[in-house]
């Protein structure tokens, strides 16, 4: 099916009380700031302080991939761009349109969460995440600056961001976690011999 057709039926979506809702919530990651901040909270709490690593490592790979190396190389247009006929909820953004930085951020918080396995983090907060994110990726075409290709490639970029990132923190508590003691047999002392 055409893009353009998905995007266009999701136009009839809009009320005049969804609108501000769906636009005020898709700006809160202009730059990632929800997720950052998300990060920077979970980093506080010495219960979740290895999740918010992961969040905060896990956007900042995503905004490198696809901000500063997919987006620049394919200058794929914005919907917005192709059928300029359509009013816009929010400002046009910057930038090219393929992928969509702000599901890549959004999966990326939600993956970096999901595969820490963290057992500390709280399911709801995992479940919630996880729904903001769909609901990111939902935003960007409601608000017509978006392909849904775009927003599967976020997905995919996001998760994928999220599992390298709970990789590099699990890797990084552990090497920061002191050796256990090896006991030794007997006859050993704790004097070299």
């Amino acid at each position: 099916m055409n893009e353009l057709a998905i995007l266009d039926a999701m136009q009839t979506w809009h009320t005049p009380w969804l609108d501000p809702i769906v636009a005020a919530f898709t700006s809160t990651s202009n730059t990632g700031e929800l997720w950052i901040l998300l990060g920077i909270v979970l980093l506080c709490f010495r219960r979740t302080r290895k999740a918010g690593a992961g969040v905060l490592v896990a956007v900042a790979l995503g905004a490198v991939i696809t901000n500063l190396t997919i987006k620049p190389l394919l200058m794929r247009p914005r919907p917005c761009d192709v059928n300029p006929a359509v009013q816009l909820i929010i400002p046009r953004p910057h930038g090219s349109s393929f992928p969509s930085g702000h599901t890549t951020a959004a999966f990326a918080a939600a993956a970096a969460l999901w595969f820490a396995r963290d057992p500390k983090a709280p399911a709801g907060l995992v479940a919630g995440v996880t729904a903001a994110a769909v609901l990111m990726g939902l935003s960007r075409m409601y608000c017509y600056v978006h392909y849904p290709t775009d927003v599967l490639a976020g997905m995919a970029v996001g998760i994928l961001a999220g599992l390298a990132a709970a990789r590099i923190v699990g890797a990084l508590a552990r090497r920061r976690r002191p050796a256990p003691d090896i006991p030794r047999g007997p006859g050993h002392s704790g004097s070299g011999s």
